[in-house]
Order: structure tokens, then C-alpha cells, then sequence
């Protein structure tokens, strides 16, 4: 097994795919809307990942936030709030918050089971603060760090209750870029003291099964690489100061805050301590390159894989998807309009 998440380029599997994948057995695979038709075509694709490489409990991830951030879309499936409903509730009601999140996850979570989706890239835990880059913005859960930390626990319990595993990104924080880390290189100057803001929710939630990767630089910790790319960041932060020791990815290698060709990134994130690397767009000679270069995935990645791919119980808790967008919806009425 390769220590790689790949891309597909359409709705089901090529011939061309279909070779490849079976010989260099990624460890699983990322979904997004150009993967996506209806409900019939996305079950048989995620069945025939499945197959291919024989496990019931193969990764298939896929960004499924709510908000502007949904690969699946209306009318085949909900529409899902974006993080910062679930902030403004916390103001007036903290326990309502913290149980429309958990409905609204265990509803997301219901639509990825039917489809055989077992992965959601799902709660941001980073910190949103003043002035910093709008690509976090209404997605973030707030301001505070334990607000963030409550209303992220309720949604991965929420998805674990409906048979998905969650992953908390950005690590150690992407609350403070000034710039979209898709489209340049985030420069985060703020010192150490400052920055235990950021890492503040990540250490509430150390025990989630995945964690994400920020292509962010830190200059307290690592002046000269990103986190992604940073073995100072992942093991003395991520791994020792946040003492986060489940599955660890990088986020996208094809953001422009990445510099290099894709291989090399892929091999570069896995020698600074990513048990993943996640290479999204399903490029064949990409993927290729990716394959040769990659060592076999270490028997310590492969233990955190198995284990965040066990944390959770399928198909789900069979609670209907109407019951809960009502329950939902009806403690998030209780904001002024």
C-alpha cells in the first residue's frame, strides 16, 4: 500500500485507473463533484473502489462542509449549513449549538453512508480571527477556541453516530492566513504564546481519528516550511505539543502555497511526518509519478489508518435523514432572524 489519497477524473473508474490504482493501492481515494452525478451512479463508484482492492472499510473521503464547501449538491441531496449558524446559536444557546451541530453532522454523515462514503473531511477547528483571509470565514465554527472545541466534538460525534469518520484540519491552525493558502503561500508571524489560540481546540480534540495538514508557515516554529512539509511542526507541535496521534494527511498538494512538482511534494509531506499525502485531481502522469517516488506505507501509518477507519460503526444509527435536518433546523430556528 502506497501512503497516498488519489483523485478520480470522472464518474466511475477508467480502464486506464482501474490498472493503475490495483497495482499501486493507494490507501484510499478523495470525491469531488466532477465524481458526482446521482445517487445510483456515486453507490456503484464507491462500491467498485471497494472492490477493487477487497475492503469493506477502504477510505473514500470527500469535502462535504456545507456552506459553499459541498461536492454534493441540491437537488440529489440536502443543502447543509455552514459552520458559523452553528457560532451564532452558541451565542444565545451553547447546548442548542452544540446539538443542532451534532444532528446536522449525523444528517451529512446519512447521505455519505447511502452513497458508501466513509470519510468527511469535517470539523475545521481553526480559530477565525479579525482580518485574516475570508477563505475560512462562515466556515469556521468562531472565534473562541473552546466554542470551537465543543461544537467540533458534537460533529464528530454526529458523524461518527451515522458511520463517518471525521477529520480535524487545519493543523496547527488556519485562522490567521492573510491569504488563501489555494492561491499563495499563508506567512503567519504571530509568536508562540499568541499561536497556543490556535493550537487551543486541537489539543481538546487530540484523540480525533484524522487530522489535516495546513500549507501554512509558522514563523515561531518553522520560518523556512510549511506546516505540511515541516517535520519541526508536525512532530514538536502536531504530534508533541497538540499530542495528536491519529492519522495524520497533508491537505491538497496542488494548492499554490506548494512549490515543486507533485511528486516530490508528496514525498517531501510523508518525510516530514505525514502518514498521508492528498493529491486531489486525479492526474494520471501525476499519480504515476506519485507512486514511483512513495515508499510502502509504514507499519505505524498503516496502525493509525486501521485504527481511524475502526472508530466508527456502520452503517450508522439508522435515525431518519428527515427526523434529523427537523431537529436541526428547529434548534437553529431559535436565532433571531
Amino acid at each position: 500500500m502506497k501512503p497516498v489519497i488519489f483523485g478520480l477524473s470522472g464518474p466511475a473508474i477508467t480502464p486506464d485507473e482501474r490498472a493503475f490504482f490495483g497495482e499501486a493501492e493507494p490507501a484510499g481515494y478523495i470525491l469531488f463533484g466532477r465524481n458526482v452525478v446521482d445517487k445510483a451512479q456515486l453507490r456503484a463508484l464507491t462500491d467498485d473502489l471497494r472492490a477493487l482492492h477487497g475492503r469493506d472499510d477502504l477510505l473514500v473521503m470527500i469535502d462535504q462542509e456545507g456552506g459553499r464547501v459541498a461536492r454534493m449538491k441540491a437537488p440529489v441531496w440536502p443543502e447543509f449549513p455552514p459552520g458559523a449558524v452553528f457560532d451564532r446559536l452558541y451565542d444565545i444557546a451553547p447546548s442548542s449549538a452544540i446539538a443542532a451541530a451534532r444532528a446536522n453532522a449525523r444528517a451529512i454523515a446519512a447521505t455519505l453512508s447511502e452513497a458508501g462514503i466513509t470519510v468527511d473531511a469535517l470539523p475545521l477547528l481553526d480559530v477565525r480571527q479579525e482580518g485574516a483571509s475570508d477563505i475560512m470565514g462562515d466556515r469556521t465554527l468562531g472565534a473562541e477556541p473552546m466554542r470551537v472545541a465543543a461544537l467540533g466534538r458534537a460533529v464528530l460525534s454526529g458523524l461518527a453516530s451515522g458511520g463517518v469518520v471525521g477529520i480535524v484540519k487545519h493543523m496547527p491552525g488556519h485562522g490567521r492566513a492573510l491569504v488563501d493558502s489555494h492561491l499563495d503561500l499563508p506567512v503567519v508571524d504571530a509568536d508562540e504564546t499568541t499561536l497556543e489560540t490556535d493550537l487551543a481546540p486541537f489539543r481538546t480534540l487530540k484523540d480525533a481519528p484524522i487530522g489535516m495538514t495546513a500549507h501554512v508557515v509558522y514563523t515561531a516554529w518553522d520560518a523556512h516550511r510549511p506546516a505540511s512539509l515541516s517535520p519541526v511542526v508536525i512532530g514538536d507541535i502536531i504530534r508533541d505539543r497538540i499530542g495528536f496521534d491519529g492519522l495524520l494527511m497533508s491537505d491538497d498538494l496542488d494548492m499554490k502555497a506548494l512549490k515543486g512538482s507533485i511528486p516530490d511534494l508528496a514525498a517531501a509531506t510523508v518525510a516530514a511526518g505525514c502518514d498521508l499525502a492528498l493529491n486531489c485531481w486525479g492526474r494520471m502522469d501525476d499519480m504515476v509519478g506519485i507512486a514511483d517516488v512513495l515508499p510502502d506505507i509504514s507499519a505505524q501509518s498503516r496502525a493509525r489508518l486501521d485504527r481511524a477507519m475502526a472508530s466508527v460503526e456502520r452503517p450508522g444509527d439508522g435515525t431518519p435523514l428527515k427526523e434529523l435536518l427537523a431537529t436541526r433546523d428547529a434548534l437553529l430556528a431559535l436565532v433571531p432572524a
